[in-house]
């Protein structure tokens, strides 16, 4: 929220703090206030606030964050399956058993020798019949030689899936720590502004009992008592908000990081005075180490290996064979003790329609590869937005340094002229919320700074480094100031 002060006499009482929407802010609340619906409100702000600094609330949050968890298990996944292709050019051993009822049949005609059984009443051909159970236990082993690619398309493909995977682990882990950037400075933000609203409350307090005082002695008109109750009465629903902001903050970022009563940051809002670095040194950064475009890389290399394997199915396999009965005693007249050789399989017509099929494979691969290069360009877009959103924000917030300086000085004059009677109740009530106005603005421009710093940082891969800028500040904005 910003609070902008009117000018205009006839709407200086009523709408001193005006409000007009600050798009990094209002995505601070609007976590706030969402995260807020998702579950029912508790007593946990009643109990003991943890005090952490940034960097202790970014480990917290790597431990308890559900959607880390599931992006650590699919990378797990991916381990597993990369690993389980190393093995496709081992031999295959299986074990059949088989239990089995047959009856067999055969027909032996005795050609010259047909009078001679005739002799003995045996007619020709003769028949033998076998009616009987058996187990049939055969150890057979199959080694591939050529596959036609298949098996390193296939390990290609699954190393590329755990390159994937453990970019999608990085790329959640820097949006997480952007979220956390907007939750933690985001309350940082609403304290400062609490304390901002306390203030001016007070102040409008104070300066009603003066104008009061001054009417009872004949120095100032019921009507400039009239406009004091109106601004202190303003001051206090502006403070009731921000008491609500507040908490509605403070309740967010204890929800993010699972915590069971409130978290009290200590890592105040901040500023590096100096510009971080050049925006074609961010960009390169970004396209060489975001993790979105690497997840991408890793689908084209997916896509490309799944071509591998379709052009796979129009070549021969060989491969080596081996076969052993385990149980000889039982076997059938056609069952061999033992075999082995080479083999050679080549598919000449498939339902499958395999070139449809490798066609396919191709149109993904070229998906992927235009779906790369639109993320390139939308990654330079973003970095220049938030650059220029880092120095805009950076170059604010010294300009108002003076700014504040100047109101407070010029609210202790008019606090002065008006006790001597130069000056109105309405020149007093503006330079309060003059300087109420630009103490908010200044600790919105440091928190527009956290908030472009961070997605500046996420974009070029470095969202780690955000304590380092933290650590070499040199503006600071606490909530007492």
């Amino acid at each position: 929220m910003e609070w902008q002060v009117s000018t205009g006499k006839a709407g200086r009482l009523g709408g001193a703090y005006r409000r007009r929407s600050r798009a990094a802010h209002g995505r601070a609340f609007g976590l706030a206030l969402g995260l807020v619906l998702l579950v029912p409100a508790t007593s946990a702000l009643a109990q003991d606030a943890d005090a952490l600094s940034f960097d202790q609330a970014r480990e917290r949050m790597e431990r308890v964050s559900d959607a880390l968890a599931a992006a650590d298990a699919n990378l797990r996944a991916r381990q597993d399956l990369s690993d389980a292709t190393a093995r496709l050019r081992l031999p295959e051993i299986s074990l059949e058993a088989r239990y089995l009822e047959f009856q067999k049949t055969l027909s032996l005609p005795l050609g010259s020798l047909a009078p001679v059984g005739e002799a003995f009443g045996i007619e020709s051909p003769l028949r033998f019949q076998e009616r009987d159970r058996r187990l049939r236990p055969v150890l057979t082993t199959v080694l591939p030689l050529y596959t036609g690619g298949q098996i390193p398309a296939a390990q290609a493909a699954a190393a590329a899936a755990l390159r994937g995977a453990d970019a999608e682990r990085a790329q959640q882990s820097q949006k997480l720590t952007s979220q956390l950037v907007q939750a933690y400075f985001g309350q940082g933000l609403a304290e400062q502004a609490l304390s901002v609203r306390r203030e001016v409350r007070d102040g409008m307090r104070q300066h009603l009992a003066h104008a009061e005082s001054l009417e009872r002695e004949g120095f100032a008109t019921r009507a400039q008592v009239l406009q004091a109750v109106v601004a202190r009465d303003a001051s206090e629903r502006e403070y009731q908000k921000a008491l609500n902001d507040r908490d509605a903050a403070a309740q967010a970022l204890a929800l993010l990081l699972r915590s069971d009563g409130p978290v009290t940051p200590i890592t105040p809002l901040f500023v590096v005075g100096t510009s971080p670095g050049t925006l074609e040194a961010f960009t390169r950064a970004a396209l060489e180490r975001h993790p979105q475009l690497a997840q991408l890389r890793a689908l084209d290399d997916q896509a490309g290996a799944g071509v591998r394997v379709q052009e796979a199915s129009l070549k021969p396999q060989v491969y080596l064979f081996g076969q052993y009965d385990l149980y000889r005693e039982d076997a059938l007249l056609t069952d061999t003790d033992w075999a082995f050789g080479i083999g050679l399989k080549y598919t000449f017509l498939s339902g499958r329609d395999r070139p449809r099929q490798i066609s396919a494979a191709r149109a993904q691969q070229e998906q992927a590869q235009a779906a790369l290069r639109e993320a390139q360009n939308q990654i330079r877009i973003g970095v220049a937005q938030a650059w220029n959103a880092l120095e805009t924000a950076r170059q604010q917030f010294l300009l108002l340094d003076s700014s504040i300086e100047q109101a407070r000085e010029n609210l202790r004059l008019q606090e002065l002229a008006f006790r001597e009677g130069q000056s109105t109740s309405l020149d007093v009530m503006d330079a309060r919320l003059g300087l109420g106005a630009a103490r908010v603005e200044h600790a919105h421009a440091a928190y527009d700074y956290c908030v472009a710093l961070a997605h500046l940082l996420e974009l070029g891969g470095q969202s780690a480094r955000f304590g380092e800028y933290i650590r070499k500040a040199d503006h600071r904005v606490f909530p007492h100031e």
